[in-house]
Parts: structure tokens; C-alpha cells; sequence
């Protein structure tokens, strides 16, 4: 922990800019959830506000929106305001364990929680309560982060609406008749909805990325193993990540310098220095080569097209250059299918009545794919995640649309995945990949814009997203509840 001394307070003069920020914007606003975390950090290190009141303002809001929004499935309310105590008192005594202290959380319901139940959304699950944090949670509590409860998502993680819960499904903040995307639904809206300051989600197949666009918010798919996965419910191992869900970029990077680290107990996790990720977000890119998928922008709904034809032209003025780019093709067989059958084997056989239809029909793809097969995919799979590097020779970033299609209405289309033909490859790449809003439809549904970047590319790409959001004004609105 770090002592809040005078010295420590004048130092730093991006300490000092965000402060000033912070209490410019304070004034302008009524509501605390409003606040950005890197503003809402500022204002507690200072004492203007107290992690308790910041604590009972979410509290106070899922109180109020929850009921239509469906966002979570638990709230730990008292441990919440518990650890929001703990952590008023060590800023009392000048103690500061970084940005994200005092800063309400929330965690989408597959990832592990001590003592709190966590359900994967699944009634076979219904009364699962762990008895160890996941890796990321204990991450998490350590930099003094305020966890306000478990968010609802699509059954298992085994599909892109959050419309196939066993908690009913979660409704988009911009139109509660609509899907909030998936799998990590219940994340998105929550912090579109400002329920909470940022969230987790995970993402195999654009879990984190699909919400984050479907609502207006940011979503951060890191480098395959990158961030622990070790406690976490799986969907497929060679696939999952774990990363954060936030307002702005800034405090994406800010929950992913906590996030990111390795764990030797984590079969997933590698080895490599982390970088400081807000220390990045303000470097020139002028520099930066861009590089267009056009196969992911065809069969785009219009609105969807002219928002991200609209976004490369701002980003073409700020970088070098731009150009067409073919990327890596993969078979029709993943090695996510066999896994997550495999993870389920037993499940099945004794809760088969629990799952919900589609999901039970979805797990079962991988019941009959051989072991011939699998061994071929796994070697397909190392040889495009060798093969994208060739691609990132040429560019640095690749720029794309995030989904093809705008949300579907709650249940109008559950036995149809949502389309994951944009997100899919960069979970298959192992490289990462973030979504920030870009435009809204006339039906005033928010757009995402897709940035992939290298392996361990995650300067780049926060970098230009931050650099984007910096010219635009997307991520400022407000879903109109």
C-alpha cells in the first residue's frame, strides 16, 4: 500500500489534471454513478467522496433499474458495504492501494466468488456456492475494488442474446424489448445502466465484445492467457478470456492492469512483462498502419456500415496509412466445441433435465466430433495463431465492425445464434481485440467498432481506441432510462 503523503500528491501532474477533471465533472453531475473510475478514484483519494456513499449510490441505483433490466443475479450488499468501510478507513489513515480502491465492481455470474453463490446462469448451477475467489476476483479485492454482486449472462456462456437464462433474460438499457448481446449480457448493461463502475465479463467467441457494442460500452478481450482464467466456470479452454467492461477506455485500462499478470496454477496463463496500460493511452499514433478485413464487413446491416465507414475515416487522419488485409480462414470444427461438451460429460448425465433446450442442443455439437477430429483442430488452431503474425508484418491494427447485425428483441431469435463471425477469429488468433462505440442506429441502438491488435498488442490497441474516443462523442450518451 502506498502512504498518501504531501510529496506523493504534488508529483504528479497527470494525477493532478485528473483530479481537476474529476471535480469539474462532479460538479456538473448530481449522481455519483455518473463518474468515470478514474474520476470516482481521484475524488476518494482526496476525500471529496467517500467509497461509502459511492457504494450506497450503486446500491441505491440497482435498487431503482435492476427490476427492468434484469442486470444481476445476486447482490452482495453487505459485504459490499463491509469492504466499502475497510476501505474508507485506510484512505482515512492515508493509505491508497492504487486506482481501483474503493471502486464498486460487479462480476458476470461464471466467475468464482468465495462464500457467493455462482450460478453460470444455469439451474444446474442454481446452488453452486465456491469456496475460492477466482484468480482475477482475488486480483481485484486486493486493489481495494468493492464487489457489488454476481451479473446475469446467457446460460453457460453457450450464446450471444442473454435471453436463455435460468434467471430470466437480461434486457438492453436502450430498449428493454431487445437483447443486451452475450454472453456477458448482464455486464454490458449493468455498466451501460451505471450499475456499477466496470465490470467482468468473459469472452470465447466475442462474449465481451458483442455486449460491450450492443450497449454503448467498452469491452476488452486481451491476449489469449493474458489475465488468469482459473476459476472461472469454462466454456473452452483454448479459447476463454477474462477482461473488463467499462464506460470509457481509460478505465478498461485501468481494470486490466489488475487483471493481467501470471498465474502458475492457471494452465492458460503466459508469461511476459506487463506494461503500464493508462501510461499508453496518451501516445502519438500517428504511426500506425491500419489494416481492413473487408470479408467482415460484407452482409453488414447498412447503419452499421456507414457508422464504421464513418469511424475510418476520423481514424484515417490521425494514422499513416490504411489497407485491405486477408486474414487466416479456419475449419468449421473448433476445438471450444469438444471442450465444452467434454466439461459438461458429467453434468449431463445426471442433469441433463436442468440445461436449458438450447443450451443442451448446443452442447452437444461436440458430443460426436472425434478424436481424429480434435487432434486437427488443435493443430489447425496453433497454426493460424502463427499465421496472423504474417498479417500483423504488414499492419499494426486491424479495424472492422464489431457485429453485423443490431440486437434482435428478447426471444425473437434465440434458437438462431447471434452472429459471431466478427468477434470469433481474434478468440481463434489468441490476439486482442476491443469494441467502443461508434454511432447509433435511428432507433437510437449504439454501434461498436472493432480494434485487434497483435499478440500482446494491447498498448496498440488501447491506444487508438482512447485516441478515437478522444475526437468522438459516442461514449458520452445515455440510454434513456
Amino acid at each position: 500500500m502506498l502512504a498518501l503523503t504531501r510529496r506523493n500528491f504534488i508529483v504528479s501532474s497527470a494525477y493532478l489534471t485528473a483530479l481537476f477533471s474529476s471535480h469539474r465533472i462532479f460538479s456538473q453531475t448530481s449522481n455519483l454513478t455518473d463518474l468515470t473510475i478514474n474520476d470516482a478514484s481521484a475524488l476518494i483519494r482526496t476525500g471529496y467522496i467517500s467509497p461509502v456513499e459511492l457504494t450506497n449510490a450503486y446500491l441505491n441505483r440497482i435498487t431503482d433499474l435492476n427490476p427492468q433490466l434484469n442486470a444481476f443475479i445476486t447482490v452482495t450488499e453487505d459485504q459490499a458495504l463491509d469492504t466499502a468501510r475497510e476501505m474508507e478507513e485506510e484512505i482515512s489513515n492515508g493509505q491508497w492501494r492504487g486506482p481501483l480502491h474503493g471502486i464498486p465492481v460487479a462480476l458476470k455470474d461464471n466467475i468464482d466468488m468465495a462464500g457467493t453463490l455462482t450460478t453460470a446462469a444455469s439451474a444446474v448451477f442454481a446452488n453452486r456456492t465456491p469456496s475460492e475467489d477466482a484468480e482475477v476476483v482475488r486480483r481485484l479485492k486486493k486493489a481495494g475494488a468493492i464487489i457489488l454482486g454476481k451479473l446475469n449472462m446467457h446460460e453457460f456462456a453457450a450464446g450471444g442474446t442473454s435471453d436463455v437464462s435460468y434467471f430470466g433474460p437480461v434486457h438492453n438499457p436502450w430498449d428493454t424489448n431487445r437483447i443486451p448481446g452475450g454472453s456477458s449480457g448482464g455486464s454490458a448493461a449493468a455498466v451501460a445502466a451505471r450499475l456499477c463502475a466496470g465490470a467482468l465479463g468473459t469472452d470465447t467467441g466475442g462474449s465481451i465484445r458483442s455486449p460491450a457494442a450492443y450497449c454503448g460500452i467498452v469491452g476488452l478481450k486481451p491476449t489469449y492467457g493474458l489475465a488468469s482464467i482459473r476459476g472461472i466456470i469454462p466454456y473452452g479452454l483454448t479459447a476463454d478470456c477474462v477482461g473488463p467492461m467499462t464506460q470509457n477506455v481509460a478505465d478498461a485500462a485501468i481494470l486490466m492492469q489488475i487483471l493481467a499478470g501470471y498465474d502458475s496454477e492457471d494452465i492458460a496463463s503466459i508469461q511476459t512483462d506487463i506494461p503500464r496500460y493508462t501510461s499508453t493511452l496518451t501516445e502519438s499514433v500517428a504511426s500506425l498502419r491500419l489494416g481492413i478485413p473487408r470479408e467482415l464487413y460484407s452482409d453488414t446491416d447498412p447503419q452499421i456500415l456507414s457508422s464504421t465507414e464513418e469511424a475510418l475515416d476520423v481514424l484515417s487522419t490521425m494514422t499513416h496509412s490504411t489497407q485491405d488485409v486477408d486474414l487466416p480462414q479456419f475449419s468449421a470444427i473448433r476445438p471450444t466445441l469438444v471442450e465444452s461438451y467434454a466439461y459438461h460429460a458429467e453434468y449431463l448425465k445426471t442433469h441433463r433435465e436442468l440445461y436449458q433446450p438450447i443450451t443442451l442442443q448446443r452442447l452437444l455439437r461436440g458430443a460426436d466430433i472425434s478424436a481424429t477430429d480434435y487432434a486437427e483442430s488443435r493443430y489447425e488452431l496453433s497454426r493460424i495463431r502463427k499465421s496472423i503474425d504474417s498479417i500483423f508484418n504488414e499492419v499494426d491494427l486491424l479495424i472492422m465492425p464489431t457485429k453485423r447485425v443490431l440486437p434482435d428483441f428478447i426471444n425473437e431469435n434465440s434458437n438462431n445464434p447471434n452472429p459471431i463471425r466478427n468477434t470469433l477469429p481474434f478468440n481463434l488468433y489468441g490476439t486482442p481485440a476491443i469494441s467502443v462505440p461508434c454511432g447509433f442506429s435511428r432507433e437510437g441502438l449504439p454501434i461498436g467498432l472493432q480494434i485487434s491488435g497483435p499478440r500482446l498488442g494491447e498498448t496498440q490497441v488501447l491506444g487508438l481506441a482512447h485516441a478515437y474516443e478522444q475526437v468522438t462523442q459516442w461514449h458520452l450518451r445515455r440510454p434513456p432510462l
